[in-house]
């Protein structure tokens, strides 16, 4: 048995050389090598990459995606990996704690689990953390944590991300279709996306065996430009874009394509969202991202009634 352990960069050399040292340092009962996938970055990279697979340790080998985005690089990553066992996906700004790979060869080789993933804890730096930021806001930072207990994943109530979680590469062996969507790509350094919670909920049609382990854990290093409240409204508002897009149907009744009660729903949701705010009351921004969602679906239905051609 091999695993691969991926992760896809744009731009940020500065963190490669101690991304790389935390993930040579994992301990592993079976052989694993290093994958980065560079998606054409400008800040000297691809030099920084080749220097570091020459380094002593476990084997780092370094292709470059030119089709830019998170899509291209991810799927890359698979059809680099299929010669192998098990892939392991972790991104640029995180850092791997000690027994991530010994946890997913347990889940896989050992549990019987085809895709397994693990914590995500917040780092704020030295920036810290705002006094704004609440708990339950922490998810769409990438936060994730079901948990002290391992258990199988059977709903979409504890999704696990791209951010920490393994396959077992006969998926993708098997099923040749089964690839991140490249409806849901994003390029260069922006938000939102969406790709993996696609691949998630199509892991979770095709009744895959899915694990969640405590001790699979990464370090996730937020940029301080994430910790805006703007950032959470935008980041809401083009998920709801995206779905709106792509996932919602059609309606019996609707005004250039917009059913009337999604119209509703979106101004419900900013008639709540105001006082809250203007009060400065707590739940005021999750209040304020579910108007930001109710207003993405109301543009990408829109945009879906305009191409005419997407498909649901």
């Amino acid at each position: 048995m091999k695993i691969t352990f991926a992760f896809c960069t744009y731009d940020r050399a500065h963190r490669l050389k101690t991304l790389v040292a935390a993930m040579r340092a994992q301990q592993c009962p079976v052989p694993y090598e290093i994958l980065a996938i560079n998606n054409n970055s400008r800040d000297g990279t691809a030099e920084l990459l080749a220097s570091l697979a020459v380094q002593p340790g476990p084997p780092m080998r370094w292709v470059n995606e030119a089709q830019q985005g998170i899509v291209p690089a991810r799927n890359r990553a698979i059809e680099e990996s299929l010669r192998n066992d098990i892939l392991v996906f972790i991104d640029d700004d995180e850092l791997p704690q000690p027994g991530l790979l010994n946890a997913v060869y347990d889940a896989i080789a050992n549990e019987g689990a085809q895709c397994v993933g693990g914590r995500v804890e917040v780092d704020f730096g030295a920036h810290g953390r705002p006094s704004w930021l609440e708990d339950d806001l922490l998810a769409f930072l990438a936060e994730t944590n079901y948990g002290a207990s391992s258990f199988w994943i059977d709903s979409d109530k504890t999704p696990i991300w791209t951010s920490n979680v393994a396959y077992d590469l006969k998926l993708f062996r098997d099923d040749p279709a089964l690839r991140f969507d490249n409806r849901y790509n994003r390029e260069g350094h922006v938000f939102g996306g969406g790709e993996d919670v696609v691949m998630f909920r199509r892991l979770l049609e095709l009744r895959t065996r899915m694990r969640y382990r405590p001790d699979m854990v990464v370090l996730h290093q937020v940029e301080p430009w994430r910790l805006h409240r703007l950032y959470f409204l935008r980041l809401h508002h083009q998920a709801g874009e995206r779905k709106g897009l792509h996932e919602w149907p059609d309606y019996p009744r609707q005004v250039l394509g917009i059913p009337p009660f999604l119209i509703a729903q979106a101004l419900r949701h900013s008639i709540k969202a105001i006082p809250l705010l203007a009060l400065n009351k707590p739940g005021a921004l999750r209040q304020a991202m579910n108007a930001a969602h109710a207003f993405g679906l109301i543009k990408g239905k829109f945009r879906r009634y305009r191409s005419r051609g997407i498909p649901p």
